[in-house]
């Protein structure tokens, strides 16, 4: 499987999904810099189901949240990483800031974030559980971040 695709398509695989009782798992974030924090916390995503979908958001978006000099690996390269870890199922790219709309569309079974998210500011929770669906949080093994991986390089090479 492994695919990247639009929001549109993926819908459509969600329809049939849930007619083959699979239980989707759905995630999101800017994955700028893929490093190990990313790959536990997909691969124990994975394990609440059947299915992982990730949404990435565009480089827009990410832009908007993390800055003007991010992100620092392009919407292309990103997506094409996700999708070729073994966890994930399916990739698509949202635009805006957070994943509610794509949420509201997908309506996963379980959502994922991780565990510096407290429950009650998931956004799209409540359309989760709402559906019956469950949200859950991962810890994190290590305290591995894009930022701190972007300024360990900055102190290296002043």
């Amino acid at each position: 499987m492994n695919a990247i695709l639009s929001q549109e398509e993926l819908i459509k695989i969600r329809e049939q999904l849930a007619a083959q009782n699979k239980k989707v798992v759905f995630t999101n974030g800017c994955f700028d810099i893929i490093h190990a924090g990313h790959i536990d916390y997909l691969i124990k995503a994975k394990q609440l189901g059947d299915i992982l979908i990730v949404a990435v958001n565009s480089d827009e978006s990410v832009r908007r949240i993390k800055g003007e000099k991010r992100p620092i690996l392009k919407q292309e390269e990103r997506t094409f990483i996700i999708s070729n870890l073994k966890p994930v199922d399916y990739v698509t790219v949202f635009e805006e800031d957070t994943p509610y709309e794509i949420i509201k569309k997908l309506v996963p079974d379980i959502l994922v974030k991780g565990a510096d998210w407290s429950k009650d500011k998931i956004v799209g929770a409540d359309i989760v559980e709402n559906n019956g669906g469950a949200v859950e949080t991962i810890e994190f093994v290590n305290i591995q971040s894009t930022s701190n991986i972007i300024n360990t390089i900055l102190d290296r090479y002043k």
